[in-house]
């Protein structure tokens, strides 16, 4: 029988690198503050102009949003492409991004995240 290119394993282990740490949870906090701000800013409050609030989640989701912005533009979709390819480009960088911080935080602590028994005698 064929192995499943994913298993259960690496699925935790990306969802643990992901939300998993301090570091990506006050990332992904900062982005789920920058939406509702976006969010209340674009529903409730009334502008005599366009506003800039939306600048701060591109800032946040920043540089790899730009890396899908640019991609779009090789592909010939004009100004970034469709509204829904803006929300999936933003929603994919932040998670990138939180799992690259989840990584680099494994990565300064030294290991694999598992613990492992050392032996205290020689």
């Amino acid at each position: 029988m064929n192995k499943p290119v994913v298993d259960k394993r690496h699925v935790r282990t990306l969802a643990r690198l992901t939300f998993g740490n301090a570091a990506s949870l006050i990332y992904l906090g900062l982005v789920l503050a920058a939406a509702v701000f976006v969010t209340v800013d674009t529903l409730f409050v009334a502008h005599e102009d366009a506003s800039f609030a939306g600048v701060w989640l591109f800032l946040l989701a920043a540089p790899t949003v730009f890396v899908f912005f640019i991609g779009s533009a090789l592909w010939g979709a004009a100004a970034a492409g469709p509204a829904w390819f803006v929300y999936l480009a933003l929603v994919v960088s932040v998670l990138l991004q939180s799992l690259a911080l989840g990584w680099f935080v494994r990565l300064v602590r030294g290991g694999s995240g598992t613990r492992t028994a050392h032996s205290q005698g020689a």
